[in-house]
């Protein structure tokens, strides 16, 4: 079981924030997420991120699934369901 997250407040200066806010956003992260991606990065470079530390969720939202993906079928999601794909799409 994952241990429970550290919740800490952070005081920063209003441009920090919206520049920080605006850099996560073009990243599809929230404000949240994009410190601690930048805390993370400082430390590894640093050489001071624990090994035991747990990798962090990509960015942007997974795909939505109708049914628990199993290991012989990938994923199933609202679009293949519909018979929509992307790829072969023609306008």
């Amino acid at each position: 079981m994952a241990s429970e997250r550290k919740k800490i407040l952070l005081r920063l200066d209003p441009a920090v924030h919206d520049a920080l806010a605006r850099w996560a956003g073009d990243e599809l992260r929230s404000t949240n997420a994009q410190i601690e991606f930048l805390l993370r990065r400082a430390l590894a470079d640093a050489g001071r991120l624990p090994g035991g530390v747990g990798r962090m969720r990509r960015p942007g939202r997974p795909p939505k699934t109708i049914d628990p993906p199993t290991t012989a079928d990938p994923p199933t999601t609202i679009d293949s369901v519909a018979g929509h794909d992307e790829d072969t799409d023609e306008e």
